[in-house]
């Protein structure tokens, strides 16, 4: 996988910080400290981003962290950047299974439609993204 940084707005709140990313409308993080917020910010990023492949649409770039569009209606407290890893071209692997975990799966990605590949790469996704919590 390929890093980038993302620019974050954040915003004082009276639990915290709240951050958005100008690049990834809808993604947003919370922390009662920097730390906390950027080691959320890097979570809700790659469940995003997850989710955008999932879905088969691109993966917006970032913007120059100066450049970044801010919202009027925000008191900006700061912007940080902050790391993503993008996901790479797809390689061709063999993988055994149990015959029934198999079966289990296919139907599973049938019902979702959505392949075998893409079912156990969604799966795999959410596992090392609980697994950095």
């Amino acid at each position: 996988m390929v890093a980038a940084y993302y620019p974050l707005i954040l915003e004082r709140t009276a639990d915290g910080l709240h951050g958005s990313f100008p690049d990834v409308p809808g993604c947003i993080a919370f922390g009662a400290s920097k730390a906390e917020l950027v080691a959320n910010a890097e979570a809700a990023l790659a469940l995003h981003f997850a989710g955008i492949v999932e879905d088969g649409d691109p993966i917006p770039a970032p913007s120059d962290l100066d450049a970044a569009a801010a919202d009027p209606e925000v008191a900006e407290a700061g912007r940080l950047l902050v790391r993503a890893e993008l996901p790479g071209k797809a390689v061709r692997i063999n993988v055994t299974l149990e015959e029934g975990l198999l079966a289990a799966i296919d139907a599973e990605a049938r019902r979702r439609d959505t392949s075998r590949s893409g079912f156990l790469a969604a799966a795999a996704r959410r596992e090392l993204a609980q697994a950095r919590q």
